[in-house]
């Protein structure tokens, strides 16, 4: 089996950022994916959750998170880029494996065994998963999904990579990018923690000029009689849409504010602590918005606005550390 990292997926060890002690050990596709990869590449992906900070509620969903690839680059020296689909995709995946480049590929997370439970031969969803390893005669795959590595084979490997009887790519061509390896840089502390800092203040300073929680407040107490009618068909896809992607939000800039303070360059612990006030609180939201859906309305204003007092705090303080801290937080940041 040709193979970028020598992982096993029975005994693999997920990053500290997908613990069983998070709030939130699960962010989306990008996110948790991107996370395991630098983890294996023997680095820390905690100061990439710099980008946190910029989240914003956008209408209908809370920005969908991802680590942008210019941070990605100064952070770690990965560069990123889209591929051309031109030919069957395990042609694709094979030839970047053997050359030392990983590929994300766009996946339907039915045919993801590690979505059992879930969505695994149940139902159709868009996800992202990194090839690791391949044995195209075998019809293997070793692939980082979510928060961990794992195999598929057999008809899951034929679906995954669009593969048929006639050698052409099956469908739609997939949303493909190149990860190349070969330029990836690995900094003392300090020269990450003064990177990471940067970044930080960068993000502070494209945040909303407002709450965003107080906007996701609204739209969740606006949708309430439609989620109490619709039950819980309505309440998964809203509930990670809105108010899990806030937590998880809250807590990678908690995540990131106390990696600085414990590399000598972050704000005060309060500020990390009320992002974590946030996290909690998303949670507790979630909570009592599923049982909303099963039993009927309920009064989430106390633990929303709470919500989206946490953040306010949180956010306060960060701009007020960013600003005092030599940073500037001025918004035309492009």
């Amino acid at each position: 089996m040709r193979a970028v990292f020598h992982v096993d997926a029975p005994t693999y060890l997920r990053h500290a950022l997908h613990g069983p002690d998070r709030e939130w050990p699960e962010t989306n596709c990008s996110v948790d994916v991107w996370i395991e990869i630098i983890h294996s590449l023997g680095l820390d992906p905690t100061p990439a959750a710099a980008c946190a900070l910029s989240a914003d509620f956008i209408g209908d969903q809370w920005r969908f998170l991802k680590f942008p690839l210019e941070d990605l680059r100064r952070l770690y020296g990965l560069q990123v880029e889209e591929i051309i689909v031109w030919r069957p995709l395990v042609q694709h995946v094979e030839e970047h494996l053997a050359g030392g480049r990983l590929l994300t590929v766009e996946a339907d997370a039915f045919h993801l065994p590690d979505t059992m439970g879930t969505t695994y031969r149940s139902a159709h969803a868009k996800s992202t998963i990194v090839p690791n390893a391949i044995d195209i005669s075998a019809r293997r795959l070793g692939y980082f999904h979510g928060t961990g590595y794992h195999e598929l084979s057999g008809a899951d490997f034929d679906a995954v990579l669009r593969t048929d009887d006639t050698g052409v790519l099956a469908g739609l061509p997939p949303y493909v990018e190149a990860i190349t390896l070969d330029r990836v840089v690995r900094r003392d502390s300090a020269r990450q923690a003064d990177l990471t800092r940067r970044l930080v203040v960068e993000h502070l300073a494209r945040r909303p000029a407002d709450n965003p929680v107080d906007r996701l407040r609204l739209r969740v107490e606006a949708d309430l009689e439609r989620l109490s009618a619709q039950g819980m068909a309505a309440f998964h896809p809203f509930a990670f849409s809105t108010l899990r992607q806030c937590g998880a939000s809250a807590e990678l800039s908690a995540s990131v504010l106390a990696w600085l303070v414990e590399h000598g360059s972050g704000p005060p612990p309060s500020v990390a602590a009320a992002f974590t006030a946030a996290a909690v609180g998303a949670k507790t939201a979630q909570f009592a918005l599923a049982r909303l859906g099963r039993r009927g309305r309920a009064d989430l204003e106390r633990v929303l606005r709470a919500l989206a007092a946490a953040w306010a705090e949180g956010m306060t303080g960060a701009v007020a550390w960013a600003g005092g801290d030599g940073g500037w937080v001025d918004r035309d940041v492009g």
